[in-house]
């Protein structure tokens, strides 16, 4: 059976042909070098997903094989993952997520096009006498850094500490992907939860601040639903608004960059696009279903499971690859082809049932204003270099750095 590296440069790189041969020759395969199954099919997928054989705790998960003295000195990093609503399953999971939600409604959402356009207004007036700017460092890292943050009620002040902390957290999770030792992952762990222990302090502050003084925000709005004593617990509302920090940026992030990448690469479409401004709805989806920011996610079986006549045992992860997924000639008509108009796009970027992401709609907003506009006022844009960094991870997909030059 040909073995496949998950982990290589030229995977991470681009991990399309190797998930088209996976998709066709072994569509539940066991990676070896990974210790995990690896499901590549979108009906699999969809179909599990749901599973309730299926575990979300794969952190605790992953704790609970380390050994006992690491185990205990990392038990607020493992402690704090493992109680947010990504990694938690019904009916915890279910309670979390009713009360995040809240504050993602669609009223919301809008509320902030304000703020993205003016972000995303004021990031191209300063560039655009450079004719260059690397769209990473300039505004797809920045942005949605920056909006989360005033959600949650962050002061601008505070934000550049807080992206920090939230970037050495996302490292670590990572890692559990990408390090090439013990010594490394164990290095990466104790530099997020030195972060995790910084951001519970900074919340504590600001919760004390907030008690006396609620405002419109996020971080109030938990605060309020934990003060009711049946909702939430001190704990669970820091450990939440981490992950809200995580996850409100780390994806909106790749979707910008990606984005961008994949219509460079397809003048055609960029062309169709900058024709017809009103596709940027659509544009996004297929950009998020062309290269999607979150390739996969993990699961924990909860016991013995039979997928596509593969055995599955109790306690081993399953990943449900969406980037694969997404590339499934059985559900996407010439699913390699970037397609802007693409209809019907069921695609899997922001995850299924449970689980669908509950900033979705965030996400969707902010990347339809910076692609929009970029194409708007940035003309002519094109690659400075092909020689592009990916970030060593094969769960986030992402760039490290986009060179772009215009006019």
């Amino acid at each position: 059976m040909a073995q496949y590296d998950l982990n290589s440069a030229e995977f991470i790189a681009n991990p399309y042909p190797v998930y088209d041969e996976l998709r066709s020759n072994d569509p539940v395969f066991w990676s070896e070098q990974n210790s995990y199954w690896i499901l590549t099919r979108y009906a699999d997928i969809a179909l599990l997903i749901q599973n309730p054989k299926l575990s979300s705790n794969r952190v605790g998960a992953h704790a609970g094989r380390m050994p006992a003295p690491v185990k205990e000195h990392f038990k607020p990093f493992f402690s704090a993952v493992s109680s947010w609503m990504l990694m938690i399953d019904p009916p915890d999971h279910t309670r979390l997520r009713g009360l995040v939600s809240t504050a993602f409604t669609p009223a919301v959402v809008e509320n902030m096009r304000w703020l993205v356009e003016k972000l995303v207004d004021d990031t191209l007036a300063s560039v655009h006498g450079q004719k260059r700017m690397d769209v990473m460092t300039d505004l797809a890292n920045s942005l949605p850094a920056t909006v989360i943050a005033e959600m949650l009620g962050v002061p601008g002040t505070d934000q550049q500490s807080f992206k920090k902390w939230s970037d050495e957290i996302s490292m670590a999770l990572s890692g559990l992907d990408t390090a090439t030792s013990k010594e490394e992952l164990l290095g990466l762990y104790e530099q997020a939860q030195n972060s995790l222990l910084a951001l519970s302090a900074y919340f504590r502050e600001r919760v004390v601040e907030l008690r006396v003084n609620p405002q419109n925000n996020l971080l109030s709005a938990l605060i309020e639903a934990e003060e009711k004593g049946d909702r939430l617990t001190e704990d669970e509302l820091f450990a939440n608004c981490v992950l809200l920090m995580l996850a409100g940026h780390e994806t909106t992030t790749n979707l910008i960059g990606n984005g961008i990448l994949a219509l460079i690469r397809n003048p055609d479409q960029k062309e169709r696009l900058t024709a017809k401004p009103d596709a940027i709805v659509s544009a996004v989806e297929e950009l998020l279903r062309y290269d999607s920011p979150v390739q996969k996610m993990a699961r924990i079986a909860l016991d013995d499971i039979s997928v596509a006549g593969k055995q599955i045992q109790k306690g081993q992860m399953i990943c449900l690859c969406f980037g694969a997924a997404n590339r499934d000639p059985d559900q996407f008509a010439a699913p390699a082809k970037l397609d802007i108009e693409r209809k019907p796009n069921r695609h899997l970027a922001f995850g299924h049932g449970l689980h669908y992401c509950v900033g979705a709609a965030l996400a969707r907003l902010e990347g339809q204003i910076a692609i929009k506009r970029m194409l708007e006022r940035l003309p002519n844009l094109r690659l400075e270099s092909e020689n592009l960094k990916w970030t060593h991870s094969s769960t986030l997909r992402g760039l490290e750095s986009l060179p772009v030059a215009f006019g």
